[in-house]
C-alpha cells in the first residue's frame, strides 16, 4: 500500500508529461518491491518560482519531494537500500539526478489509516 506524494519543481517550459504518475507508481513499487496494483501516486507540479532555498536556489536545480506512506517501514538495517533504490527510482522517472530527490517518510499507516472504511491492520 505505499503511497506517494510527489512534488515536482518544474524547469521554464516544461509540463507534466502524461503518463508520468504512472511511470512513478510503477517504478516506485518496483523499487519497494510491492506487489502490482498496490502503489498509489499523486503527483504535483510547483513551478519554479514558487520554490525557494535561503540561500539561493543553486543553477539547473529542480527538486522533486517525495511523502511516502507505508503500512509498516522496512527494518532499519535495510531503510538506507530502500532509499537509495526510491530515489534512483524516481530520479529516472522524473529525469532528475538523484541528489535532488528528497524523501520524507510519513509514521507507519497501520492502525492510524483506513482505506473505504477499513483500518489498516496492525498485524
Amino acid at each position: 500500500m505505499p503511497i506517494l506524494d510527489v512534488e515536482i519543481v518544474l524547469r521554464p517550459g516544461e509540463w507534466l508529461e502524461p503518463g508520468l504518475a504512472l511511470t512513478l507508481a510503477r517504478s516506485a513499487g518496483a523499487a519497494l518491491a510491492a506487489p502490482a496494483g498496490t502503489t498509489w501516486v499523486r503527483l504535483r507540479a510547483l513551478a519554479a518560482e514558487h520554490y525557494a532555498e535561503d540561500g539561493g536556489v543553486p543553477e539547473g536545480v529542480y527538486p522533486v519531494f517525495v511523502s511516502l506512506l507505508k503500512a509498516r517501514w522496512v527494518a532499519p538495517e535495510a531503510r538506507q537500500e530502500e532509499v537509495e533504490r526510491l530515489t534512483k527510482a524516481v530520479a529516472g522517472a522524473c529525469g532528475r539526478p538523484a541528489e535532488n530527490v528528497h524523501l520524507f517518510y510519513q509514521a507507519e499507516a497501520a492502525g492510524r489509516v483506513a482505506f473505504g472504511g477499513k483500518l489498516v491492520p496492525e498485524a
